[in-house]
C-alpha cells in the first residue's frame, strides 16, 4: 500500500536493511526523532536477509572489537526494550588451526583479546572436539575458545531496530524508490523519490550493494561491488543442538552455525565470483537468491565434510546464493562524504553487517549528530578512498579476491595481488628495472624493497624474518653510512593559497605556521577533542602560499578536514598537486655532497639549515629541496615536476655511483623511522589520541596566545596529565620479531599493544611504538614507566622489551645535523 511521505524531514535514510534500521534506532536514541527511513522493497529485502546472522566479536583493531561488543549487547536487550525478538543467543565460537602458521595467529588473536578485555582462551584439538563433537580433529594443531560469540536472526533483529526507531518518532516508509539525491551549492538538500520529493537537512546512504549507484546520483564515490555468496542448510542430524557453538576453519575456508537440528555450511573461497557491476543490479530485486553454482560451492563442502564427516551423508534442505557487497580493502564504508556536506554513507560490510551493525549505526549517528567521529574510525572512514576507485572494472577486478582474504591468513605486511598495478610514479619502470618490490598506498605502486640482480623481487610471507631481511640491511647500511634514494611520490601534496592563507593554517595547525619563507614547520592538525585528525609538514613558498604534504593514504581525508574546518569567511583554497610532484628523498651522511655534485646551490649548514627550503637548480632541473628527514639521517625532500622526474632520478644515481648511493624502500623508511621514535598518522596518531600522549606537545603553539582548533582540550590534558603514554620499545632476543599489534605487559600485566613494529636493522632487534596505560587508571609518569619489567607477546611466546622515553637511535638528534664523528646508537 502506498504512504504518504512528510514533505521534509531533519534525516532521511536510504535503506531498510540492518545498517539503515540501527542508525534510525541510535539517531533517535541520542534525540533525532525526526527521522524519515526509506526502503525501495520491504524492511531486510535486499542483503540483510540472507546473512549467516554470526556474531563475531573479536577485530583486528581495538576499535572495531568495541563496536561488535557493544553490538552484542544492543542485541540482547532489544527484546525486552521492542517486545520483538532478534533470535541472538550467545553460543561462543571455536575457531581452529590446521597449520602451524595459522596457530600464531590464532595465539595473536588470544593475545588481543587479551588487550581488549574480552574473554579468549587457546585450547587443544580434543578441547575443541569437546565443545563440538560432530567435528573431526586429526589433522588439528589447536584452537581457540571464544564464549562471548553468538548468532541472530538478521530479519528479526532489522525489524527489532525498525520498532524501536519507531516507538521513539521515527517514521519508515516501505515501497519508496530513490530516483535522485537533490544537492545545492555542494550541499544535500534532499531525494527525490517515485512518490515526491523529500527535502532535508542530512541525507544517509545505507543502500548496501545499490550504496554506490545512490552515491553516484550526487556525485560521491562509494567503492564497492556485489560478489556472490555461498552457503547451504542441511538437514538435521543426530549430534547437533540449538545450543552449539559457531564453528570457524579457516585453513578450510569454511564456517558452520546450528540451524534446527541442521547446520549451515558456509564459507569464503580462495577466488570468489563477481556479480553485475554496480549500476546493473536489477530493479526489483527483493528477498531474491541467484543461481545455485555447485562447482564453485565444490571447495567449500570438500573442506566442510573433512572436517564434519557425517556431512557426507546429509541431506541438503536449501542452497544460499546471495549476493553481497564488498570494498576495495575489506574494511566497510562509514561516515560524511568528501563531495557533499551532510551526505553521510553506511556500507559495504563485506560479510560482517550482521556483527557490526550495532556498534556502526551507533558510530554513525553519533558523527551526525556531533558533527565529527566520537572516537577512531580512521580504518572505516569513507575519505580513504578517491574518485578513481570507484571504476567498476578496477572494482571488479578486486572484489575476486576480498572475499576470499577473510579466511586467508593475515600475513603481516601482506599486499593486495589483484588490480595491480595501478598508480605509478614517473620511475616505476624505472626502479622495477632495479628489482623494486613493491607495494600499494592509496593505488600507489611504492617500492617496498629492491632484490638483488637475478633474484624475485617478491614477498615470501612468514611471521618471523622474512626473505627481504637481508636486502633491507644493505639500504639501511648506505642510509645510515653513505647516501640512498627513496621513491616518495606517493606523498600527499597540497597547496593552501589565498590573502588568508596564513590565518587558515594558524587555526587548522597545532604549530606557528607564521613563519619567514622558505621555512618547514612539522605541525599536527586536530579536531575539537584535540586529538589527531593530521600530522603534516608545512612549507612556507610565498607571502600568500603554503606548502604542505601528508602521508599518501590521507589525501581526500586531509582536503576534506583543510576546507570543512577552515574559518568561513576566509579567502584561502586548497588545490591537490599529489599528481604535479615526484618526490625523491636523498637520505645519508653524503647526501649534502651527492646534491652539492649537481646543483649550484650551496648546501651548508649556514645557508640550507634544517627545516628550510628552496627552489635549486639539480642538473638540468628545476626543483624544490627541503631539507627534512624520516629516517634519522642528514637528508633533503626533492620535490621535482613529474615530466622531469626520471631525469632527476637519473642524475641522482649516475652523481652518485661513487658515493656508493642505493634505492631504498618502504620497509626501510619504516624501520628507519622507529628506530628514532617518529610517529605516524593512522598508528601512532589517531582521533584517538592527543599530542601530550603521543609526546609532541613540543608541536603545539601552546606558548603563544594564538588559537587553534582543539587547543582547550589540549591544554586540560596537559594540566590533567596524561592516562597512557606513548614509548619506544625494543626487544632483548634478536630472533624475535614484532609486526604491530602485540601485547605488552608490565609486571605480568597487560597495558597496551605495539601501535608500529618494524625490524630496527641499526639496532638489530624488533623496535616498536606503544601506548603504555596504567591499570588502576593513573597518571602515566616517567617513574612508572621506568620502574616496571615489560615483556611482549609475539606469537604466544613472551619476550622481555626494553622500553625507551627517548628514541632508541641517535636520541640527540645529531645525526639530522650532520655531525656524524658520534655512536651511531644510545
Amino acid at each position: 500500500m502506498a504512504q504518504e511521505l512528510p514533505q521534509r524531514a531533519q534525516v532521511v535514510i536510504i535503506g531498510g536493511g540492518v545498517i539503515g534500521t540501527s542508525v534510525a534506532y541510535h539517531l533517535t536514541e541520542l534525540g533525532w526523532t525526526d527521522v524519515l527511513l526509506i526502503e525501495q522493497g520491504e524492511l531486510s529485502c535486499g542483503t540483510t536477509w540472507h546473512a549467516a546472522g554470526l556474531v563475531g566479536q573479536l577485530r583486528a583493531s581495538e576499535n572495531g572489537t568495541r563496536l561488535v561488543q557493544y553490538s552484542t549487547g544492543l542485541y540482547e536487550r532489544l527484546e525486552a526494550e521492542t517486545g520483538l525478538a532478534t533470535g541472538f543467543k550467545r553460543c561462543g565460537g571455536v575457531t581452529v588451526a590446521r597449520t602451524h602458521d595459522r596457530m600464531i595467529q590464532l595465539q595473536r588473536t588470544a593475545a588481543s583479546a587479551e588487550a581488549f578485555g574480552l574473554e579468549c582462551e587457546l585450547i587443544s584439538p580434543a578441547e575443541a572436539q569437546e565443545r563440538y563433537p560432530v567435528m573431526q580433529v586429526d589433522d588439528l594443531v589447536g584452537a581457540i575458545w571464544l564464549p562471548g560469540d553468538g548468532k541472530v536472526n538478521p530479519t528479526d533483529l532489522t525489524l527489532a531496530l525498525a520498532k524501536g526507531a519507531r516507538l521513539r518518532g521515527a517514521k519508515i516508509a516501505e515501497h519508496v524508490r530513490v530516483l535522485d539525491v537533490l544537492v545545492d551549492a555542494g550541499v544535500v538538500t534532499g531525494v527525490r523519490t517515485d512518490q515526491g520529493d523529500v527535502q532535508a537537512d542530512i541525507v544517509v546512504n545505507c543502500a548496501g550493494q545499490w550504496a554506490k549507484a545512490i552515491g553516484a546520483m550526487c556525485g560521491v564515490t562509494v567503492p564497492l561491488h556485489s560478489s556472490e555468496h555461498f552457503y547451504v542448510v542441511t538437514d538435521p542430524f543426530e549430534g547437533v543442538h540449538r545450543d552449539y557453538p559457531v564453528l570457524r576453519d579457516p585453513d578450510g575456508f569454511t564456517y558452520f552455525k546450528e540451524e534446527v537440528g541442521g547446520l549451515v555450511v558456509g564459507g569464503f573461497e580462495p577466488v570468489a565470483k563477481p556479480w553485475v557491476a554496480p549500476d546493473q543490479i536489477p530493479y526489483p530485486f527483493e528477498f531474491q537468491l541467484l543461481d545455485e553454482d555447485w562447482d564453485h560451492f565444490s571447495i567449500l563442502m570438500e573442506n566442510a565434510i573433512l572436517r564434519i564427516p557425517v556431512l557426507e551423508q546429509t541431506g541438503i534442505r536449501k542452497f544460499y546464493n546471495g549476493p553481497e557487497s564488498f570494498t576495495p580493502d575489506n574494511q566497510f564504508i562509514l561516515g560524511e562524504s568528501p563531495e557533499i556536506k551532510n551526505f553521510f554513507v553506511g556500507a559495504g560490510f563485506n560479510s560482517v553487517g550482521i556483527a557490526s551493525a550495532g556498534g556502526a549505526g551507533k558510530a554513525l549517528a553519533e558523527w551526525i549528530v556531533e558533527g565529527e567521529p566520537t572516537m577512531d574510525l580512521v580504518g572505516v572512514d569513507i575519505r580513504r578512498f578517491a574518485k578513481f576507485n570507484g571504476n567498476n572494472q578496477w572494482l571488479r577486478a578486486r572484489v575476486g579476491e576480498i572475499l576470499g582474504l577473510h579466511y586467508s591468513v593475515p600475513w603481516p605486511n601482506r599486499e593486495f595481488d589483484s588490480a595491480r598495478p595501478f598508480r605509478r610514479s614517473p620511475v616505476h619502470q624505472v626502479l622495477a628495472d632495479r628489482g623494486a618490490c613493491f607495494g600499494s598506498r592509496m593505488g600507489w605502486e611504492r617500492p617496498n624493497f629492491f632484490a638483488p640482480a637475478g633474484t624475485p623481487a617478491a614477498i615470501e610471507y612468514s611471521w618471523g624474518k622474512q626473505n627481504w631481511l637481508p636486502w633491507l640491511t644493505e639500504e639501511a647500511r648506505a642510509t645510515r653510512d653513505a647516501v640512498a634514494v627513496y621513491d616518495e611520490t606517493s606523498f600527499s601534496k597540497y597547496l593552501v593559497v589565498g590573502p588568508d592563507a596564513e590565518a587558515a593554517l594558524q587555526w587548522l595547525c597545532t604549530a606557528d605556521v607564521a613563519v619567514p619563507i622558505g621555512r618547514a614547520v612539522y605541525t599536527g592538525m586536530l579536531n575539537s577533542h584535540g586529538t589527531y585528525e593530521a600530522d603534516i609538514t608545512v612549507t612556507r613558498i610565498a607571502k600568500d602560499e603554503f606548502l604542505l604534504v601528508s602521508s599518501a593514504a590521507s589525501t581526500e581525508r586531509d582536503k576534506s578536514h583543510l576546507r570543512r574546518r577552515m574559518p568561513v569567511g576566509l579567502n584561502a583554497n586548497v588545490v591537490d598537486v599529489t599528481s604535479a610532484y615526484a618526490v625523491f628523498g636523498v637520505m645519508g651522511p653524503k647526501s649534502r655532497e651527492l646534491l652539492q655534485r649537481l646543483s649550484r646551490a650551496d648546501f651548508s649548514d649556514e645557508a640550507f639549515a634544517f627545516s628550510t627550503s628552496q627552489e635549486i637548480d639539480l642538473g638540468y632541473a628545476t626543483v624544490r629541496a627541503t631539507r627534512i628527514t624520516y629516517v634519522g639521517e642528514l637528508g633533503y625532500e626533492l620535490y621535482v615536476p613529474s615530466e622531469f622526474a626520471v631525469g632527476v632520478y637519473e642524475d641522482l644515481m649516475q652523481a652518485g655511483a661513487e658515493l656508493g648511493v642505493r634505492n631504498a624502500g618502504y620497509y626501510l623508511l619504516e624501520a628507519l623511522r622507529l628506530e628514532k621514535g617518529y610517529r605516524a598518522f593512522g598508528r601512532e596518531l589517531t582521533p584517538d589520541y592527543n599530542p601530550a600522549e603521543a609526546g609532541l606537545l613540543f608541536a603545539c603553539k601552546l606558548k603563544s596566545d594564538i588559537p587553534f582548533l582543539g587547543r582547550e582540550a589540549v591544554e586540560a590534558a596537559r594540566a590533567a596529565g596524561v592516562g597512557r603514554k606513548l614509548v619506544s620499545i625494543t626487544v632483548d632476543d634478536a630472533d624475535a620479531v614484532m609486526w604491530g599489534g602485540e601485547l605488552l605487559r608490565r609486571d605480568g600485566v597487560g597495558v597496551g599493544l605495539v601501535t608500529s613494529a618494524a625490524w630496527g636493522p641499526t639496532l638489530g632487534s624488533s623496535v616498536g611504538l606503544a601506548y603504555l596505560r596504567r591499570p588502576d587508571g593513573q597518571v602515566v609518569d616517567p617513574q612508572w614507566l621506568a620502574s616496571g619489567e615489560y615483556q611482549v607477546n609475539i606469537g604466544g611466546r613472551f619476550h622481555s622489551v626494553t622500553v625507551h622515553q627517548r628514541a632508541p637511535f641517535d636520541p640527540s638528534g645529531e645525526r639530522i645535523r650532520g655531525n656524524y664523528q658520534i655512536a651511531d646508537n644510545n
